[in-house]
C-alpha cells in the first residue's frame, strides 16, 4: 500500500501546483504524509456531503477540483461549515488534495474531459499555455464535430451526456444555426469570449454565463452560446482523473481502489420554466 506522500507525488505529476493560477489554492489541505492509502474518492466540491461520503466509503484520500479554502481563513472551528469538513476529514483519517486551475490547463484536463463527454474531437487549447512547447496545455479546448449539428441538437446532446442538473442547458442564439466547430471550457467561461471569437468556432459551451457579457457577445457575432451548470461541466474530469490515477496505480503495483462520487453538489435544486405568453408587450409591468 502506498503512503499518502507517494500518491500525492503521482497527482502532482499530473497537475503540478506551479501551473495553478497565482490566486488559486491547490495542493494538500489535510493529511499525514506517512499514512497509508488504499481507497481514493474523486469529487468536484469539498462540501460536507462529500466528506461524509468519503468517510462512509472508507476512503483514505479525497481529491476535489474545487478548493476548500480559496481565500485565507483564521479558523477551522467546527462551528463553521468549512471547519466542520476539516474536522470530519481529520477525525476519520481522510486526506484532502485539490487540483483546480492546474487541472483546468492540464493535458488532458477539465475541458478535454468535457469534450470527451460530448463526443467532440479536440483540435487544441482555446488559450494555449505559452510555457508548453507542444501547444497542448491551456485553458479551454477548440473542438470539431464528427457531423454538423444544429445548435438545438448540440444543446440536446449536452443535456443528455452531462450529469442532470436543475438548470439543464440554456442557449443564446439561433437554435437552427449549424455548428461544425465548437469551443468548450469547464467552469466559468464568459471571460473567454475574445478567444472564442478569435478561434472562429460556431458555438461555445461553458458555464456561469451572465447577462451583460452574453448580450455583448451576441452583439459582436452570431456565435451561439450554450450555458450548462458549473458542476456538470467539471464532473467529467473526475472520471478522467480517476482513470489516470488507476493507470498509475497499476503501473506502480499499488492496487488502489479509486472511486468517483456521483453525488450532485450543484447548488441549484429546482427549475420552473417560464409560461409561454402571447402578450406582445413582453415583460410584466
Amino acid at each position: 500500500m502506498p503512503r499518502l506522500s507517494e500518491v500525492i507525488a503521482a497527482l502532482e505529476s499530473l497537475w503540478p501546483a506551479e501551473r495553478a493560477e497565482s490566486w488559486d489554492a491547490v495542493g494538500t489541505v489535510v493529511g499525514d504524509p506517512d499514512q497509508e492509502v488504499s481507497r481514493v474518492l474523486f469529487a468536484v466540491d469539498p462540501v460536507q456531503e462529500i466528506a461524509d461520503e468519503a468517510v462512509k466509503l472508507g476512503a483514505d484520500l479525497l481529491v476535489t477540483h474545487h478548493p476548500l479554502y480559496l481565500r485565507g481563513t483564521t479558523t477551522v472551528a467546527a462551528s463553521t461549515f468549512k471547519g466542520r469538513v476539516v474536522h470530519t476529514l481529520i477525525k476519520n483519517d481522510v486526506a484532502l488534495h485539490v487540483a483546480h486551475t492546474n487541472a483546468d490547463t492540464a493535458d488532458p484536463g477539465v475541458s478535454d474531459a468535457l469534450a470527451g463527454a460530448l463526443d467532440l474531437r479536440v483540435v487544441g487549447p482555446l488559450v494555449p499555455d505559452p510555457a508548453d512547447p507542444h501547444g497542448r496545455r491551456g485553458l479551454g479546448r477548440v473542438c470539431e464535430l464528427e457531423h454538423p449539428l444544429t445548435v438545438r441538437e448540440l444543446a440536446a446532446r449536452a443535456a443528455e451526456r452531462l450529469p442532470a442538473t436543475a438548470q439543464g442547458i440554456r442557449v443564446a442564439g439561433d437554435p437552427e444555426a449549424v455548428v461544425r466547430a465548437v469551443a468548450v471550457s469547464g467552469g466559468s467561461g464568459d471571460s473567454l469570449f475574445d478567444h472564442v471569437r478569435a478561434a472562429g468556432v460556431d458555438a461555445f459551451l461553458t458555464a456561469d454565463l451572465r447577462h451583460h457579457p452574453v448580450s455583448e457577445a451576441r452583439a459582436h457575432s452570431p456565435l451561439a452560446l450554450l450555458d450548462a451548470a458549473h458542476w456538470a461541466t467539471e464532473w467529467p474530469w473526475c472520471e478522467l482523473a480517476a482513470a489516470q490515477l488507476d493507470e498509475i496505480s497499476d503501473r506502480e503495483g499499488w492496487d488502489l481502489r479509486v472511486h468517483v462520487s456521483k453525488t450532485v453538489t450543484d447548488p441549484w435544486t429546482a427549475h420552473a420554466a417560464s409560461a409561454p405568453t402571447s402578450d406582445a408587450m413582453g415583460a410584466p409591468n
